[in-house]
C-alpha cells in the first residue's frame, strides 16, 4: 500500500501478493533488471498458468496465476525503489493485464462446457469490475497527501514522457490503452460521474471494493480450478458483476 499516505491505508483483499512483490523488488534493486522486465516476467508467468488450464494441470495453473500477481506488485515496487517511474510501465502492466484476463477466460471456455459467448460476457463483467476498483482506488491516490499520481483519473489525453522513457513508446502505449480500457473507462465514469469530487473513500468501502481488484479475482479462479468448478468460473463472474449496482449505490449514499 505504498502508493497512498498512511491515514489512506486500507486492508486491501486483492494486494495480497505485495509483500512478496517487494520482497522480490528489493532482490532486483541493484541490478540491471528495470520495472519492465519484471512486467513482462509476469507476463510470462500469466502465460504458462495458461498453458496449465489448456492441459489440464489446474493445481499447477493455479500457482502460477498467484505467482503472476505477486510478481505483478513487484514491477510498481521496483519502479519507487530506483525511483523511475514511467507511464510506458504503467500502461503495459494494463494492457498485460487485460490480454491475459481475455486468455484465462478463452481457456477456461476451451477446456470447458461454457459457451463463447457467455465467456466474452463474463471477460466484459470482469473488466467492468476490475475498472470500477481502478476508478476509485485512483482518486483516492491522487487525493491523498503523497500518493502516487502516474496513474490519472480521467485518462483521455497523451501524459508526457517522464525522464527515462521515450515519448514514442508513452504514445504507442497510451493509444493501445485507450483501445482497450476506453470503453469500459467511459461506462463507469458514466454510472458514478462525480465520484471524483468525493474529498476520500473510507477505508471500510475501499476494503470492500478490493473485492473486484484484479489480485482478488484471479485468487477466485486460482481456488476454483483445482476444487474442480471449472464450468462455474465464468457463471460466477458473469453474476459477480452485478454488485457493481451495490458498490457504486453505497458510494452515492453513503460517501458525499
Amino acid at each position: 500500500m505504498s502508493k497512498l499516505a498512511a491515514q489512506d491505508k486500507f486492508l486491501d483483499l486483492s494486494d495480497y501478493g505485495r509483500s512478496f512483490g517487494r520482497f522480490f523488488a528489493y532482490q532486483l534493486k541493484d541490478s540491471r533488471f528495470t520495472p519492465i522486465h519484471v512486467t513482462l516476467l509476469f507476463g510470462f508467468s500469466g502465460l504458462i498458468a495458461i498453458y496449465c488450464i489448456l492441459e489440464h494441470h489446474y493445481w499447477l495453473a493455479a500457482f502460477f496465476i498467484l505467482l503472476k500477481s505477486g510478481i505483478d506488485a513487484a514491477d510498481g515496487e521496483l519502479a519507487r525503489l530506483k525511483n523511475t517511474p514511467s507511464y510506458s510501465g504503467r500502461y503495459l502492466d494494463s494492457v498485460f493485464d487485460i490480454i491475459l484476463n481475455f486468455m484465462f477466460l478463452m481457456a477456461i471456455c476451451y477446456v470447458s462446457k461454457t459457451s463463447i459467448g457467455f465467456t466474452f460476457l463474463a471477460f466484459i463483467g470482469l473488466q467492468l469490475q476490475g475498472t470500477l476498483y481502478n476508478y476509485y482506488y485512483v482518486i483516492l491516490r491522487n487525493k491523498s497527501v503523497g500518493g502516487d499520481g502516474t496513474s490519472k483519473i480521467f485518462e483521455y489525453k497523451t501524459p508526457k514522457a517522464l525522464p527515462g522513457e521515450t515519448q514514442k513508446s508513452v504514445t504507442v502505449l497510451f493509444g493501445i490503452y485507450l483501445i482497450l480500457y476506453g470503453l469500459f473507462d467511459k461506462i463507469i465514469h458514466a454510472l458514478d460521474p462525480n465520484a471524483y469530487k468525493v474529498k476520500t473513500f473510507p477505508n471500510w468501502f475501499m476494503t470492500l471494493l478490493s473485492l473486484y481488484g484484479l489480485g482478488f479475482q484471479l485468487l477466485i479462479i486460482a481456488i476454483m480450478l483445482p476444487l474442480g468448478w471449472i464450468e462455474l468460473i465464468v457463471p460466477f463472474f458473469t453474476v459477480y458483476t452485478l454488485l457493481i449496482v451495490a458498490l457504486i449505490g453505497i458510494r452515492k449514499v453513503f460517501i458525499a
